[in-house]
C-alpha cells in the first residue's frame, strides 16, 4: 500500500514539477532579455537618454526608445520615423530585421524576450478579479498597425513632408510608462509645456495597466501593433507548435492554461500563440511540442 501511493505521488508530481521547470527557464530568459534592454538604470536619476552606437540596433520586443535605461531602440518607433522621414523612405533595415525575427520565432519573441510581456505578466499576478477578453478586441491591434504605424506617418505630413510617428506619440503606453513619466519625473521643464495630449496618453495607460492587471496579456491581445507583425508570421514561422491530433483525448488543458485564450490542438498556428509552452507541459498525452523545423509545411497531423 505504501508503495503504491508512492508511486501515485511520483507519477502525479511528475507533471507540476515539469511545469514549474518550463515556466522558470522562460522567467529566466525573460528577465534576463530585460536587463540586457535595460542596462542603463543609473539614467533614471538624472534623466538621461543613452544614445550609443547600441540605439541604432532594434529590440526584438517592445521597449521604449526614450526609456532613460533603454539600450537599444524600439522596432515599432523606428518603422514610423523612417517610413514618415522626408521622401518617405522605407528603412529596409527595420523591416527586414522584424519580418527576419518573425520567420524564425513568430510570436515567441512576445512570450520570451520582449520586456513589456515581462511586465504584462508581473502585473497580471496582482490579486484582483480576472477576465477573458472577447476575442473581436484582438482585431484592434491589426488596425493599429496598419493606420498609426504604416499609414499615418506618410500620409500625414507637415510642411517639410516629414510625418509624425502616430502610433508613438498618440497613443502607445510603453512609450507613456517607460519614457514619457521617467522624463517628466526629472525635468521640471517638460512638465510646464504638458498638454492635453499627454492627459490622453495617461488615461490610455492607466486603462492598459488596469487592463493588464484583469486580463492576461491585454496590450499583447490588444494593442501591440509589433505583435500584430509577429503573429501573422506565426504561420511561417520556423519555431511552431506541432500537434499529433491521433493522441489527442480532448481534454481540454491546453486550452484551459493558455494565457492568450488559443485552443492550441486546433489552432496551433494561431497569430495569438505566443509560444509560451505553458499547453505542451500540460498536455497529459505529450500531443504538443515546440521546435524548430525548416521543413516547414507537415508539422500538424
Amino acid at each position: 500500500m505504501e508503495r503504491r501511493s508512492t508511486s501515485v505521488w511520483n507519477a502525479s508530481d511528475w507533471g507540476k514539477l515539469m511545469r514549474i521547470s518550463q515556466e522558470i527557464k522562460r522567467k529566466i530568459i525573460q528577465i534576463a532579455a530585460f536587463g540586457y534592454s535595460n542596462t542603463y538604470l543609473q539614467n533614471f536619476a538624472g534623466g538621461l537618454l543613452y544614445k550609443g552606437r547600441w540605439k541604432q540596433f532594434c529590440n526584438p520586443g517592445m521597449n521604449c526608445y526614450s526609456c532613460p535605461a533603454a539600450r537599444l531602440s524600439c522596432p515599432i518607433g523606428a518603422m514610423q520615423a523612417v517610413g514618415g522621414a522626408m521622401n518617405f523612405n522605407i528603412s529596409f533595415y527595420v523591416t527586414g530585421f522584424v519580418l527576419a525575427v518573425g520567420v524564425v520565432f513568430g510570436r515567441a519573441v512576445c512570450g520570451y524576450i520582449c520586456p513589456f510581456g515581462l511586465i504584462q505578466e508581473l502585473l497580471y499576478k496582482i490579486p484582483s478579479p480576472k477576465r477573458k477578453l472577447w476575442k473581436g478586441f484582438t482585431y484592434v491591434k491589426y488596425v493599429l498597425l496598419v493606420f498609426f504605424v504604416l499609414l499615418f506617418p506618410v500620409m500625414i505630413t507637415n510642411e517639410l513632408g516629414m510625418g509624425a510617428p502616430a502610433y508613438c506619440e498618440y497613443i502607445c503606453p510603453v512609450g507613456t510608462l517607460e519614457g514619457g513619466l521617467p522624463l517628466l519625473a526629472t525635468h521640471p521643464e517638460l512638465r510646464k509645456v504638458v498638454g492635453a495630449l499627454f492627459s490622453v496618453k495617461a488615461v490610455i495607460l492607466v486603462l492598459t495597466l488596469i487592463g493588464c492587471v484583469v486580463i492576461c496579456r491585454f496590450f499583447c491581445k490588444v494593442m501591440c501593433p509589433l505583435g500584430a507583425i509577429y503573429g501573422i508570421l506565426n504561420k511561417i514561422s520556423i519555431y511552431h507548435m506541432e500537434v499529433d491530433k491521433e493522441k489527442c483525448i480532448s481534454c481540454g488543458k491546453c486550452r484551459g492554461v493558455c494565457p492568450m485564450d488559443v485552443d492550441p490542438v486546433n489552432a496551433p498556428d494561431s497569430a495569438e500563440c505566443i509560444r509560451c509552452g505553458k499547453c505542451t507541459v500540460s498536455c497529459p498525452e505529450n500531443v504538443l511540442a515546440l521546435r524548430f523545423h525548416a521543413g516547414y509545411g507537415k508539422k500538424s497531423q
